[in-house]
């Protein structure tokens, strides 16, 4: 699919010479830097050195006290305490999280739930509060739902169980009557940083328990490989104080990680530097595996678990059920792809909705995603599930698919997300008319920019630049996410000295320039169209990232191309 390049602002010339000279860094990395909104020595220390004594007093967010005061009653009276979390790696991590702590405590009386998928579905479902009153549970802690939670936090105190909502997502026009919510986006709530996970706000609430029994916050920073998974996998911002969590839990992730993460990505501690797209693609998936596929108990249970034997049967599992997932992923996906092409019309709808009552309920978020790669429109893939239609909803960058989804509300049942992802349930006979809706409110809303994919570039850049020093800057920048992305660069008149086609779909060259001596490795995945174009000796324009490739226990530097022109158009494009 080809892309549109956008090259990002470089007129902050003042800025940039000036905090070139205070840091001593190259140009390309200083306009970077001003590009982030570092412009000061200062601001650059906190960027490359995130310190855990910056982050912010939990406090600070509304209803904290509260419900801190709520888990200290709980635990003197000696209440059952339940510990109920969603069930992907957001919910998941943070439910092992505050599990793991509480349950270590005197006389703590704590236990966990995370919902059946495929059976009770999103968020704090009235089975699990039936189940918790029949067990006797005083205290619900929600993570990573509860925000809309409406109907089954008032049965809950119906039946004599405080609820306390730990969630992230997006409140809806009330609030349900919990004994208290930590939402840091809820109307009124002061707390200086809305972009935390489900996690993320759990790990709040540990942080604030700790302060109020005068223990020492180093505590809770063993729980950081943890945070730094669900803020990667549940792409929150990468800035602030996601930024300084995810710094630190990474760290831990390569030197010192949990029993069950270990193993999950094979023998550690880790060898190479841990990546975004370790976490992202190698850890995420295992990890939402079970949930999709069979329970996400299993998930829990492995990232708690210390026993080396048992931990490493439930990663036998979970392994075993990622494969099916990856199995069924690709299948919905092909049938999926199939019915846009011959029915959809893909080049006169700006969405696109399909609904297959076969289709398995796990994996239908990553097919839409999949689905977006092909046709790059927002999409929302729908299936049967206990009578209702139930969808989950992916967006292209730039537009907030929930907003869509909240304008379609009279056809649904509920709906909760965010500007990237969403789900909700629905009659099933009211999915002919949200199709119309819903192309209706997406083509009024949406701006034709946005459905072609952009590739964005920081910086225009020779060969000659990459030094070093350089390269190890930029690697200091990371982690890289949403808000912090990889830098990306564009490099005119490159050649390729080697070609080979991988696979059929992939590029791996040997890259240069004629002003430049040294030959660069890259790799083009999914390129492999461009091979006659990069093979015929002409000169081409690339837009790439670096970074290392580890293999054997050797590093070596990579050019990441993420999309090739043809010169004479790329030299138009980029000027």
């Amino acid at each position: 699919m080809h892309k549109h390049w956008v090259i990002q602002s470089s007129k902050e010339a003042e800025k940039v010479a000036a905090l070139g000279e205070v840091l001593g860094t190259p140009p390309a990395i200083s306009t970077i830097l001003v590009q982030r909104s570092v412009e000061t020595f200062e601001a650059a220390k906190r960027f490359f050195r995130p310190s855990l004594e910056e982050l912010y007093d939990p406090f600070l967010m509304l209803g904290m006290e509260r419900a801190v005061d709520r888990l200290l009653q709980a635990l003197d009276r000696k209440e059952k305490i339940l510990i109920y979390g969603d069930y992907d790696v957001d919910g998941t991590s943070a439910v092992a999280m505050v599990y793991s702590f509480l349950q270590q405590l005197p006389d703590a009386r704590v236990s966990y739930y995370v919902p059946d998928r495929l059976v009770e579905g999103y968020g704090l479902s009235m089975q699990a509060v039936e189940k918790a009153y029949q067990n006797s549970i005083k205290l619900i802690i929600t993570l990573d739902c509860g925000i809309k939670a409406y109907t089954s936090i008032a049965q809950a105190a119906t039946l004599g169980i405080d609820v306390i909502v730990c969630d992230h997502h997006e409140v809806g026009d009330s609030l349900p009557i919990a004994h208290t919510i930590l939402d840091p986006k809820q109307p009124a709530c002061p707390y200086p940083f809305k972009g935390l996970s489900g996690c993320g706000v759990g790990f709040k609430l540990l942080q604030a328990f700790c302060q109020k029994k005068g223990l020492k916050p180093e505590i809770t920073y063993h729980y950081l490989d943890l945070v730094s998974i669900s803020i990667i996998c549940d792409i929150v911002p990468l800035v602030d104080e996601n930024r300084i969590l995810a710094y630190h839990g990474i760290k831990q992730l390569e030197n010192n990680p949990r029993l069950g993460l270990q193993l999950l990505m094979g023998d550690g501690p880790f060898a190479a530097a841990i990546t975004i797209a370790d976490i992202a693609f190698k850890i995420g998936p295992r990890i939402n595996a079970a949930g999709r596929i069979s329970h996400a108990s299993l998930t829990v249970q492995l990232l708690i678990e210390q026993d080396v034997t048992k931990a490493y049967d439930l990663v036998q599992t979970i392994n075993q059920q990622n494969r099916l997932r990856q199995a069924l992923d690709y299948t919905i996906t092909q049938e999926a792809l199939a019915i846009i092409a011959n029915t959809i019309l893909p080049n006169q709808k700006k969405s696109s909705v399909l609904f297959n009552p076969d289709w398995h309920k796990g994996v239908i978020g990553i097919v839409a995603s999949r689905c977006i790669e092909q046709y790059y429109r927002p999409t929302v893939i729908l299936t049967l599930a206990d009578g209702k239609a139930t969808g989950s909803a992916r967006s292209v960058p730039g537009y907030n698919i929930y907003e869509a989804i909240a304008a379609c509300s009279e056809l649904l049942y509920q709906y909760g997300g965010h500007a990237f992802a969403a789900g909700f349930t629905m009659p099933l006979e009211n999915i002919a008319d949200f199709k119309e809706k819903f192309e209706k409110v997406v083509s009024a809303t949406i701006a034709d920019h946005l459905l072609m994919p952009q590739q964005t570039i920081h910086l225009l850049i020779s060969f000659q630049m990459i030094t070093q020093k350089f390269v190890n800057i930029l690697m200091q920048m990371a982690p890289f996410g949403m808000g912090n992305p990889t830098p990306a660069f564009a490099s005119k008149k490159v050649y390729a000295h080697k070609c080979n086609l991988l696979k059929g779909k992939h590029l791996k060259l040997e890259l240069f320039q004629i002003d430049c001596k040294q030959r660069y490795e890259a790799i083009g995945f999914g390129l492999g169209s461009y091979e006659p174009l990069v093979s015929s000796g002409k000169p081409f324009s690339i837009a790439y990232t670096i970074g290392y490739n580890y293999y054997l226990g050797t590093r070596t530097l990579q050019l990441i191309v993420k999309d090739i022109k043809e010169e004479a158009y790329g030299t138009n494009c980029l000027v």
